[in-house]
């Protein structure tokens, strides 16, 4: 039976300017389907996205959930677009506050926005709500960006006790940094939900940035893959001293190698 993979992104080209992140989000889910797998894919329906263009359209049966982040309910939607070239049907995450009104890691004025931590928590938790209501239950969770560095922790603690992650790996890829300033003071805080607790944060500083990020995705990660040779060295390291798997950059030709990787990951 093909392996399901679930891809968590940030970015996916045509629907954002193409960049290393986003040709890869689109990228490897074509060529893992074109090898036989079963994907999903997700990503944030970020404000920049041209509705009508990309032909999004509302998933009703899906949508209508609410997020309670730090005391306060955030209403979910979901909407669903296809990728006519590959055939790669695509899932977003949208809420009016966190995603439709706004672009993606900073405004107009190239300021970040001070709650993107909590914007990737509700995009952690709106993907997971979402496969499990779509009764799909993936081998491999691929995280490809920071804003989706929140699901490893979830899938391993708040949702590991679910029938749809049980049993999953999760694989988290390194891209070259791309936030500049903390996520938020209150993020610790936001993260709490279910079985994650302020405890289970005490090796975090409390000033949440990129780098901190990244840690708690590997931390909770089965599997980690280098994008590029301009990754951060520090947090390769930092993988490597976690004893967890690591894919140094296999360059431009990757597929044979994430295939492997994948595989590898599945058998420990």
């Amino acid at each position: 039976m093909a392996k399901k993979i679930l891809f968590i992104n940030q970015e996916i080209s045509p629907y954002v300017p193409d960049s290393s992140l986003s040709l890869m989000g689109r990228n490897l889910p074509q060529f893992m389907q074109e090898k036989g797998y079963e994907i999903r894919t997700f990503m944030p329906k970020w404000g920049n996205i041209n509705e009508r263009r990309g032909q999004l359209h509302e998933v009703i049966r899906l949508s209508g959930m609410n997020l309670i982040i730090d005391d306060t309910d955030h209403p979910l939607i979901i909407k669903v677009a296809s990728i006519q070239s590959s055939r790669i049907q695509v899932y977003f995450i949208d809420n009016d506050d966190y995603f439709t009104k706004r672009l993606m890691a900073s405004d107009e004025k190239g300021e970040e926005y001070s709650d993107n931590g909590e914007r990737a928590i509700f995009f952690a938790r709106g993907v997971l709500e979402t496969v499990k209501k779509l009764r799909w239950v993936p081998d491999i969770i691929h995280c490809q960006g920071w804003m989706s560095s929140v699901v490893p922790l979830y899938v391993k603690t708040a949702y590991h006790e679910e029938p749809s992650f049980a049993n999953t790996k999760v694989v988290t890829s390194l891209f070259p940094k791309s936030l500049n300033k903390s996520i938020g003071d209150n993020f610790k805080r936001s993260l709490e939900f279910r079985d994650v607790k302020a405890d289970l944060l005490g090796k975090y500083s409390d000033n949440f940035d990129f780098d901190e990020l990244i840690k708690l995705a590997i931390d909770n990660s089965d599997g980690v893959i280098e994008v590029g040779d301009d990754v951060s060295a520090d947090l390769a390291d930092y993988a490597m001293r976690q004893n967890i798997p690591l894919l140094k950059n296999p360059g431009t030709d990757f597929v044979d190698s994430y295939e492997k990787f994948y595989n590898q990951i599945c058998e420990d």
